[in-house]
């Protein structure tokens, strides 16, 4: 798992790059790109670009742990 170069969510700028998920989930930039084209998944398309709003961001993380917490 590659480390993040944030060390807390307050450092994020407000709006992400995938690049920018990438480096928060830990993950590489063509899986952050699968997650960034899942429905659920909150992004803002401006022109080819994608952005994704820091607070969706964090509630999106919020909602995927709780459905793996409701799960057991």
């Amino acid at each position: 798992m590659k480390r993040s170069k944030y060390s807390s969510f307050n450092e994020l700028p407000l709006m992400l790059t995938v690049q920018d998920v990438a480096d928060v989930l830990g993950i590489g930039l063509a899986h952050a790109y699968e997650v960034a084209h899942r429905q659920d998944f909150p992004t803002i398309t401006l022109g080819s670009r994608i952005i994704v709003p820091r607070d969706k961001f964090m509630a999106w993380i919020d909602e995927q742990a709780a459905q793996k917490t409701e799960i057991f």
